[in-house]
């Protein structure tokens, strides 16, 4: 049965192109700056490129989750249609956007009874959300139903690996993704971390590499040690403003490895603000997800 639609939030990261091609509807996180409160809505109405000059310039970005009212409301215009609902959902372990739509859900059960809204948390963000939305989709044009779907992403989102490296160490440190003490030493010595997303759906530091050009090298290298049947599979990479250096990597990986394709977009508001400019992250199936530091 196919008489549901998939749902998804900004932190997806996919391209907007796609989103309208497959008609995705997604809620929208906000992202305050400059005294102006903006919607992520894919880099429609706030630009990527200004969104990430504001932060050269010294802007401190906000985000917040979607309210209720942006879940009801895009909920209640699909159960309107008789449609069913699946919401491949950031990872609660990095945004409280599940709980704002559990709450939504349930304004919607109490007004359609008949309503079906699943949740499924991707235990990720940005692109690696994004792939478990295209596999979602490709399901859906294959005919299977919402528990299928559903069950494949648990079953699989544990071999979706996440990895990614920051420019600037004072964003991951004002996110309190990093100590005072460790950003302060990191910058003295130019080192670059290595981040992952583990099987909670937290970000966790793993590596340490020497220098920018040292941690895309080690990005690279992790892809084609982890990477399982790259042949049929879609690769994703996500940057915050630095397109250059994530076709390096994606160029890296291929010059050894073959995939079905390469998605590449920037990095939202979301995850952009911790990772700030110059942030790259790669997202793949492959060896189960790492959770501790190697």
């Amino acid at each position: 049965m196919t008489n549901f639609e998939i749902f998804t939030d900004s932190c997806c990261d996919l391209p907007i192109e796609y989103i309208k091609e497959k008609n995705i509807k997604f809620a929208r996180l906000t992202c305050s700056f400059s005294g102006t409160t903006y919607n992520d809505d894919l880099g429609e109405g706030l630009k990527y490129k200004d969104f990430f000059n504001a932060i050269r310039k010294g802007e401190t970005p906000i985000t917040s989750q979607p309210s209720v009212n942006e879940f009801y409301e895009k909920f209640k215009e699909i159960i309107e249609k008789d449609l069913d609902i699946l919401y491949i959902c950031v990872s609660t372990g990095m945004s409280g956007t599940e709980n704002s739509a559990n709450i939504a859900k349930e304004m919607i059960l109490d007004e359609f009874k008949n309503a079906k809204i699943t949740i499924v948390n991707a235990l990720t963000a940005s692109l690696g959300q994004g792939l478990l939305v295209m596999k979602a989709v490709q399901l859906k044009e294959e005919g299977k139903s919402i528990e299928e779907i559903e069950k494949y992403i648990i079953e699989n989102r544990d071999n979706l690996n996440t990895y990614m490296t920051v420019d600037d160490l004072h964003h991951l440190k004002r996110g309190g993704r990093l100590s005072t003490a460790a950003a302060f030493l990191g910058i003295m010595l130019h080192i670059k971390p290595i981040l992952t997303i583990n099987s909670e759906g937290r970000v966790i530091a793993i590596k340490k590499a020497k220098g920018r050009k040292g941690s895309i090298s080690q990005l690279a290298q992790i892809v084609l040690e982890k990477i399982e049947n790259p042949e049929e599979q879609i690769l994703a990479i996500s940057h915050g403003d630095c397109e250059e250096e994530a076709l390096k990597l994606r160029d890296a990986i291929l010059k050894e490895k073959k995939v079905k394709d390469v998605i590449m977009n920037y990095t939202g508001p979301a995850v952009g603000t911790h990772g700030g400019p110059g942030n790259i992250a790669v997202f793949f199936i492959g060896k189960p997800r790492q959770n501790h530091i190697i």
